[in-house]
């Protein structure tokens, strides 16, 4: 973290320049992805772990640590409001699966758990509702980015795809369902 004066005030700013490819490509995408990529077929391509009833599990192209994730529903809506009880209920249960397959997966030491609601919180894709679930290792954050630009990323997407659809085969199969 840097630091930053600010109206007499300290502040602390997050850099995360390895996200600039996001920033520049943001436009690039042609719909909702997350609308888009559940009606394709191709779940290893569109990054897509798991599939529920309702909701679905996908990996973040532009992860801010390996396993960062997104859980969004099926439905089209920004607003918690237009979700109805059984959307909101699978959107937890996903939360909960998710987070003992990432546990089981990669033994993160904690879970960074948000939802960024409007462009002012920070939504990338404010249109469609989704929860970012990002692991957390103690010392994960790194003089990487600090002192060369650089976020170390040490698995690629795909690598982390593999191991997340065997984590959640895995998982629920000791669930039983």
């Amino acid at each position: 973290m840097g630091h930053s004066k600010h109206s007499g005030a300290e502040r602390n700013l997050l850099w995360a320049p390895w996200r600039l490819e996001y920033i520049e490509t943001a436009d690039a995408p042609s719909g909702c992805i997350f609308c888009v990529k559940p009606k394709e077929s191709e779940d290893r391509k569109n990054l897509i772990v798991h599939r529920g009833e309702k909701a679905f599990v996908m990996l973040n192209r532009y992860p801010y640590n390996n396993g960062h994730v997104m859980i969004a529903p099926y439905t089209h809506t920004a607003d918690f409001s237009r979700l109805s009880d059984a959307e909101k209920l699978e959107l937890m249960d996903l939360l909960s699966l998710t987070k003992e397959v990432l546990s089981l997966i990669m033994n993160p030491h904690g879970f960074n758990i948000g939802i960024n609601l409007g462009r002012a919180a920070g939504a990338g894709i404010e249109d469609h509702l989704h929860v970012h679930m990002v692991p957390r290792w103690n010392g994960d954050t790194n003089f990487m980015p600090v002192l060369a630009n650089v976020k170390v990323i040490p698995e690629s997407l795909d690598q982390t795809w593999v191991k997340l659809t065997e984590g959640f085969q895995k998982v629920k199969k000791r669930r039983g369902t």
